[in-house]
């Protein structure tokens, strides 16, 4: 039986944005997401946010957690909300769109805000994270990241670098 267009409530741009965001999202299932020290919009943690959001818009996303306490250092920095930025992507932008929209989106500030930002966090030993986060990862390292790397932490993204396979020693 042929699909009737006029009879439901098909819309052929959210069935190509659909396309568009299927083809762009990364299994998480099989797949790491991006590192937290990739860019977006020249932001850390962007790229890892945004890996999250297509794999959870595609149900793609496994153990993985869209919104989760480290998206919302990335969301409450730029002051763009998990909602507002899940709404942009289903659109089914490319990763150049999705920064482009974070640039027009973000709150305002000097690039030097940014960057400095991005250093905090990019050299942030565990032990000057908030005390939730310290006590989470205490039990999370011994469990996901493999024994041979779990001495070559020095930085909180180490333990994400290493448990995806991304830290050779």
């Amino acid at each position: 039986m042929a699909y009737d267009c006029d009879s439901y409530d098909y819309d052929p741009m959210t069935t190509l944005n659909s396309e568009k965001l299927a083809a762009l999202a990364k299994d998480l299932t099989k797949d790491y997401p991006r590192s937290p020290r990739e860019l977006l919009a020249g932001y850390i943690i962007g790229m890892r946010t945004l890996d999250k959001c297509r794999a959870s818009l595609n149900n793609l996303l496994g153990e993985y957690h869209f919104d989760c306490p480290v998206d919302n250092m990335f969301f409450g920095f730029t002051g763009i909300t998990a909602d507002e930025f899940k709404d942009y992507v289903a659109t089914g932008a490319s990763d150049e769109e999705v920064a482009a929209w974070v640039q027009q989106h973000a709150k305002p500030m000097e690039r030097i805000e940014v960057i400095k930002w991005n250093n905090d966090l990019r050299y942030k030993r565990l032990s000057e994270m908030d005390d939730n986060i310290q006590e989470y990862m205490e039990d999370y390292i011994p469990q996901f990241v493999p024994k041979h790397l779990q001495h070559h932490i020095d930085y909180f993204f180490d333990i994400y670098d290493a448990e995806e396979k991304r830290m050779e020693t």
